[in-house]
């Protein structure tokens, strides 16, 4: 029903402006062909992860990918402007044989774009070719199809004189891995069906984009709700059947609410989780540099890390009081670097990050009772969640792939079993000449697996992925050719070692 509906305002988005002869003008088409080859257990992390999901953890795969794709901005002399995109493959040793990668409509009015349809969106306030990833919304899953009501560039807030500015986004949409998720958990382990999504984010920028130094500030929200869950029980194949109404969608967008399994303690409504951005920017005639953090939250615990002690017994019932406050210190943080010369080609970007997410607000989690007179509430379980998929679609973490994806795990469950680690990455790009730009990123992890299953002893891994792109107008005007060599080290995806080859046609 759902995806009818999106399908329908596709069609008549189309249809609308179809008299338009400018819908015509700047409309690219691409082809493209890629297979991978690999020895060991997987194919090596840094050819699949950060892709949108276009890409395959099985040792030998490819595809065929065709490309219909027009900018809203096409037309900058316009107010409005419309842009679309419909991009499909075929596949081998893929989630699916036939995959739908995007297929939208932008209608672009002034600053404003309303996006109709399931679109790649790229990160904020970090490097997308070189970074490991956002913790919230990152680049690793396919997209979800969506209605989504963006500022995407930054709007100059009147009456600063260009000091304060803004931009962010919100949108309404649904997971489409039903099917997906039935076939990876073969029905004995806990999965969804029909997945609600509501995200939003807004940044601020402080200071004038003309002038050497300005800061940029964000909050990343992310809701995940009115889902069907099954599971195993003594009973058989078990339904809980979650809200899924105009009081739940207000739930998902500002919180409150609870689930109906919640017993007498009552929880947040749904999945809510998101991330505290920031970047420093600091930009040269010669070179660009840049600081940023961004810290991850699931809960109030750390979103705000102070919590209040909120229930206790009184004549044998729990009732709600706020006489006690817990303050959890900030230990869980992505901290990075990069920086971009502008007039050497051979090393023209660079980035290096840490990671912590080992904390999670504390080992413990308890309400206050007769026996524990302060409430707790620790363990986290990062993009986990009791009664929805967690933070994945198809399989893949929505956020940072450095959190183990669900499609790696052998028992077939749809959990984040690698969600307490240290990480170190970085990742260098340069293009020599004009036809050839390149790549690299390399990663070490140590991770202590989850509060509830934690690993007997850490289990660490290093990931390399070195790729190069070569444009060769010389044999065909928009001729590209490309080729990555992948390796990893250590226990987490095993030791693989592979490479890949891409064609790609732009006509």
């Amino acid at each position: 029903m759902k995806l009818a509906i999106l399908t329908l305002l596709l069609t008549l988005t189309f249809s609308t402006f179809a008299q338009s002869p400018d819908l015509d003008e700047g409309v690219s088409y691409t082809i493209e062909m890629s297979g991978t080859l690999s020895d060991g257990q997987h194919a090596p992390f840094w050819l699949t992860s950060n892709r949108y999901g276009l890409s395959s953890i099985e040792k030998n795969s490819g595809y065929l990918r065709g490309i219909v794709f027009r900018s809203a901005d096409a037309d900058s002399t316009r107010h409005w402007d419309v842009g679309y995109c419909a991009d499909l493959y075929i596949s081998h040793n893929h989630t699916r044989d036939l995959f739908i990668q995007q297929l939208y409509a932008d209608i672009r009015w002034k600053r404003g774009v309303l996006t109709i349809g399931q679109k790649q969106q790229p990160m904020e306030l970090k490097n997308n070719e070189l970074s490991s990833g956002s913790q919230t919304y990152g680049i690793n899953a396919h997209p979800f199809p969506q209605l989504r009501l963006a500022l995407p560039d930054y709007w100059e807030i009147p009456y600063t004189h260009g000091w304060v500015a803004f931009k962010g986004h919100i949108s309404w949409g649904f997971q489409s891995d039903n099917m997906f998720q039935q076939s990876f958990t073969r029905r004995m382990t806990p999965y969804d069906q029909n997945v609600l999504m509501l995200t939003r984010a807004g940044y601020v920028r402080i200071g004038k984009q003309q002038k050497p130094f300005n800061a940029e500030l964000g909050l990343e929200l992310a809701s995940q709700y009115g889902s069907s869950h099954f599971e195993r029980t003594e009973n058989g194949l078990e339904k809980f059947r979650n809200a899924r109404n105009l009081t739940s969608l207000w739930h998902a967008l500002i919180g409150g609410g609870s689930d109906g399994y919640d017993g007498a303690i009552k929880n947040n409504e749904g999945n809510m989780l998101g991330s505290w951005v920031l970047r420093l920017n600091y930009d040269t005639k010669s070179v660009r540099y840049g600081l940023y953090a961004d810290h991850f939250f699931e809960d109030h615990s750390a979103l705000f890390h102070i919590n209040y002690d909120g229930y206790a017994y009184e004549n044998g019932q729990m009732v709600k009081k706020k006489n006690r406050w817990l303050l959890y210190p900030l230990k869980d943080i992505m901290l990075g670097a990069d920086v971009h010369l502008k007039h050497f080609r051979w090393l023209s970007d660079a980035v290096v990050e840490y990671l912590y997410t080992r904390y999670q607000s504390g080992p413990v989690y308890s309400d206050r009772n007769p026996y524990v007179t302060t409430q707790v509430a620790g363990v986290d379980n990062y993009y986990n969640n009791r009664f929805e998929p967690g933070w994945q679609h198809w399989g893949q973490t929505l956020g940072n792939p450095l959190y183990l994806s669900p499609i790696y795990n052998t028992d077939h469950r749809l959990a984040f079993q690698s969600n307490r680690f240290t990480a170190w990455h970085i990742g260098i790009a340069g293009q020599p000449t004009d036809n050839l730009h390149y790549r690299l990123r390399a990663t070490w992890e140590e991770s202590l697996g989850t509060y509830d299953l934690p690993y007997t002893n850490p289990k660490r891994t290093f990931s390399i992925g070195i790729e190069a792109n070569y444009r060769c107008d010389a044999l065909y005007k928009g001729f590209n050719i490309g080729a990555a060599f992948g390796l990893d080290r250590g226990e987490l995806v095993g030791d693989n070692t592979g490479g890949s080859i891409t064609f790609k046609f732009e006509l």
